[in-house]
């Protein structure tokens, strides 16, 4: 890792294009640290349910943020950590397992490595390819939830392991966009877990959290405890199904729904007196009308509800429902609607913040925006992986966030060439 390399995050949604770009600079404390020195944001085209839906629509996208990007920070931009998300990212468990035949039966990296390798082999689906290995705890013969088995002595190794993988041609389309703008993908990264990187700190990934990430056509939710990755899922309704609801509830045009949102929305109706209300004409309508505030902030809190109790449901099934100490982190852009943090604090009874990432950065205005959170959560990550550069890539088998397997044998990383047309 090198002073002043440029390291940029890549988040590709539905609604917007967004690049954020770090440098690496020299800390009296920390030796290195990361430091966000500018963040871009283009309108997103051909893009639709985090699926490309028109290729060359969404390259002109991702140039058009790119040269934005490239214009603020002065500096070229050689390679993103570009986030990857959707419904057909798929996460679960798997389990791998080797025999240690060394007559002294210690156990090497070596071994550790054919054990994740075995849980990957097992658990790859036809038509998918694998984003990350993240390796949970080893048993070695009897003895389970070990952290580090190197050095110790066993004839059978278990590897625990959470396999998250895309559908191939998803992969395949996203990156093929992203190297015909002449980047080239330092990684690719499950958004959830990056969203996560940006707003989580390390307590309360022990302690236990859940945090909800509001895109415009997708929410994402990534669960953590002990430090450690426990579920992660993705749903099809985002932020714009609000704007639809009070499309339909108001018969007014989408622009003027989504004016009316941003700039007078709330998902609490307890926010309004009874009698407040505004005219539609003056968020863009040709037509003059009188709505309440309270009836559109109904409208907004049942779209809302709906979506958190699809995450609560989520939460049951790996019984953690009211059981994360730490409570619930709402980012994304869906996550700047007043009220939202309150009504989910009633959906999960637990506590509820809207999170923002604290890197340092000359525009803490950019980094602190939940919008920007995948892309900062990228920077981020990227720094962290690179942090390792010179160290042996196993020499912390059980990095929580660290893609450590996939250094050396993910098959998407290994293909990447293959991708560019």
């Amino acid at each position: 890792m090198s002073k002043g390399r440029l390291i940029a995050g890549l988040d590709i949604g539905s609604s917007a294009i967004r690049i954020v770009a770090g440098q690496i600079l020299p800390s009296s404390e920390k030796g290195f640290q990361i430091s966000i020195i500018g963040a871009a944001e283009t309108k997103s085209e051909g893009i639709t349910k985090a699926s490309i839906s028109s290729f060359e629509d969404a390259v002109a996208s991702v140039s058009a943020c790119l040269d934005q990007a490239e214009r603020m920070i002065g500096l070229p931009i050689d390679d993103v950590y570009v986030g990857i998300g959707g419904t057909q990212i798929t996460v679960q468990e798997a389990k791998g397992i080797v025999g240690v035949s060394r007559t002294d039966q210690t156990i090497k990296r070596e071994d550790v490595v054919r054990a994740i390798e075995a849980a990957r082999t097992y658990a790859q689906a036809p038509n998918y390819e694998v984003i990350h290995v993240i390796p949970k705890y080893f048993t070695v013969d009897s003895q389970d939830h070990i952290k580090d088995p190197v050095g110790m002595q066993g004839i059978r190794l278990e590897a625990e392991v959470k396999i998250i993988q895309g559908l191939s041609n998803h992969l395949r389309n996203f990156t093929k966009a992203v190297f015909r703008t002449k980047l080239d993908i330092a990684e690719l990264v499950y958004s959830p877990l990056a969203a996560a990187e940006a707003v989580c700190n390390k307590r309360q990934k022990e302690l236990g959290v859940c945090v909800i990430s509001l895109g415009a056509a997708t929410t994402s939710m990534s669960v953590y405890e002990d430090n450690e990755l426990v579920h992660a899922a993705t749903f099809s309704v985002g932020s714009d199904h609000l704007t639809s609801d009070l499309v339909y509830t108001l018969r007014t045009s989408f622009e003027v729904a989504e004016r009316l949102k941003r700039a007078r929305g709330n998902a609490n109706p307890k926010a309004y007196p009874d009698s407040e209300s505004v005219d539609l004409k003056d968020f863009g309508s040709e037509v003059s009308e009188e709505v309440q505030l309270p009836f559109i902030a109904e409208v907004l809190e049942a779209r809302v509800e709906e979506i958190f109790e699809k995450v609560e449901a989520e939460l049951k099934k790996i019984d953690r429902s009211g059981m994360l100490p730490a409570g619930i982190i709402l980012t994304g852009g869906g996550a700047k609607l007043p009220g939202i943090a309150e009504i989910a604090r009633g959906v999960f009874h637990l506590p509820a913040t809207v999170g923002v990432s604290h890197l340092d950065s000359s525009m803490p205005e950019l980094v602190q925006d939940p919008a920007f959170s995948t892309a900062v959560g990228l920077v981020m990550w990227g720094y962290e992986e690179e942090k390792e550069d010179g160290k042996e890539a196993y020499s912390k088998p059980m990095k929580s966030m660290g893609n450590i397997f996939s250094k050396v044998t993910d098959p998407v990383k290994r293909i990447f060439k293959s991708f560019m047309p």
